[in-house]
């Protein structure tokens, strides 16, 4: 018999709130459960068979800021609102330190590296790096230097495209990956050169996979999808590029390495390799994943970010003046800016704040796990239950901003124009877990986005309105857009 087809699009359902149980990783799972939808919807409509997608707004709109969803066979935990962030990320920060493990995640990354890896091991990997990257310069001065020689790099690359209509998304992806790529390789890559080009692509569809159709359909299906092909084979080829990428970098710095004057973070993790401490997770293996991890999720960010930044500056020019008059007034045009500049330049950090907030670059922070039976607002969560942090609902609650559909800057100024600090603001998310990079990732955004604001005018052409529309992925940038840089000096 011939199979109905699929329809994408599904009618409006009535969700109803259901008190069956399952049988779950554990017998906590009581009455006192987080509400759920049923675990599937069907609707038959004109020989079509329809799945009702239930969206995270859906669920927390009509469940509340902890509730329960069905994926496949596996159950979950759907988290909201600051509160129990707060509750789960800081107060029981133990309790909810480890990464679920589900089977697109496990190809991709085997339990290593600094995302995925749990236990004494991830402790040790993230120590390392965190203090590997202040010793070779972030939050210091050394770095800042970097970090506005890489902005005269991407101004003079801007300056190339002078009266020319260009997408800017490589060109932007191209230098803040060189900030990672000076930490961790040693040097930077030029922005003409194809090969790195290729290897942000990579980069990118490793990243974009996990939220696609085919990376829901490997985790439901793994050992058939394994064999098939589709957007999950682009993503491990591409993983098998980067790691190839990474290798020749480590086997040029096994090469030339003086142990006594280590260079960058491969040359540390070399280092420490060399004293055999298996416990600590110290393997090349390991050593490949830790810096796609760092590549990838140093990169992805910061570029959505900044990307976003140009669209919104182009799309609202009055709010680019703005920015623009204060740089002239704070900085002017004969300096480079100074990450001593931020604390006077108060609607710059205003809107930088607002790109992160409406922006929705992380809209969901990587999957967490229960370690033992617990609860969260109430709610049991028993032992080994994956838990996945919602971002983008705290980043949008109308009771903290004013206008939360709106990019609006005035939500981060108080009545005299003061930059004002709001405590739900956390796009690095919270806790033991927090990314990594924020440090890292806020001196990029003011230096980047001042030093290209008091360099040039981002345009649309006459009578277009750009789109806001995101493109989908772990991080979620803007969709490809087409901007005139307009020289101010």
């Amino acid at each position: 018999s011939t199979r109905p087809p699929v329809c994408r699009k599904a009618p409006q359902a009535r969700l109803e709130p259901q008190t069956h149980q399952r049988a779950g990783p554990s017998q906590a799972y009581s009455a006192t459960a987080p509400p759920h939808p049923p675990p599937y919807v069907y609707f038959k409509e004109k020989n079509c068979i329809i799945l009702k997608q239930i969206t995270f707004k859906n669920l927390i709109d009509r469940y509340g800021s902890v509730s329960r969803i069905d994926v496949g066979p596996v159950r979950c935990v759907v988290l909201s609102g600051i509160k129990n962030f707060k509750e789960a990320f800081l107060e029981k920060a133990e309790t909810f330190a480890e990464r679920p493990s589900y089977p697109l995640n496990q190809r991709l990354c085997k339990g290593l590296g600094l995302i995925s890896s749990n236990g004494h091991i991830w402790k040790q990997q993230r120590r390392f790096a965190l203090s590997t990257l202040k010793y070779f310069g972030v939050g210091k001065k050394t770095l800042e230097n970097s970090i506005l020689q890489e902005s005269h790099f991407l101004s003079d690359a801007f300056h190339a495209k002078q009266g020319f209509l260009f997408d800017p998304h490589y060109l932007v992806n191209n230098a803040v990956a060189n900030m990672i790529c000076t930490l961790v390789f040693g040097h930077r890559f030029e922005y003409g050169d194809i090969h790195f080009h290729q290897m942000l692509k990579c980069s990118e569809e490793i990243f974009k996979v996990p939220a696609t159709f085919w990376g829901r359909l490997y985790n439901q299906y793994p050992a058939i999808m394994d064999f098939l092909p589709g957007g999950h084979q682009l993503a491990f080829s591409s993983l098998d590029k980067i790691k190839k990428f990474i290798g020749e970098e480590v086997k040029r710095h096994k090469d030339d390495r003086n142990p006594s004057d280590p260079r960058d973070y491969i040359d540390c993790y070399l280092h420490e390799i060399e004293k055999k401490d298996e416990g600590a997770g110290f393997t090349e293996e390991n050593l490949l994943y830790c810096v796609v991890d760092l590549f990838g999720a140093g990169t992805e960010t910061t570029s959505n970010s900044l990307r976003w930044a140009i669209l919104y500056m182009a799309k609202y020019p009055e709010i680019q003046e703005k920015v623009q008059t204060e740089i002239d007034q704070m900085i002017g045009q004969n300096r480079q800016p100074s990450m001593d500049d931020r604390a006077r330049m108060h609607f710059t950090n205003a809107v930088i704040h607002e790109v992160q907030r409406f922006g929705n670059i992380v809209p969901i922070a990587p999957p967490r796990m229960s370690n033992r039976d617990t609860t969260i607002s109430g709610y049991k969560v028993p032992k080994g239950m994956m838990v996945v942090p919602v971002l983008k609902y705290i980043l949008r609650d109308k009771d903290e901003y004013a206008t939360p559909d709106k990019f609006n800057p005035e939500h981060f100024l108080d009545e005299n124009g003061n930059f004002l600090k709001k405590e739900n603001f956390i796009p690095f998310s919270i806790g033991k877990r927090m990314c990594p990079g924020e440090q890292l990732a806020r001196m990029e955004l003011f230096l980047f986005f001042t030093s290209m604001l008091q360099r040039f005018t981002f345009r649309v052409p006459e009578g277009e309105d750009p789109s806001l529309e995101s493109l989908i992925g772990i991080t979620c940038g803007p969709k490809p857009f087409k901007i005139y840089a307009v020289s101010r000096i």
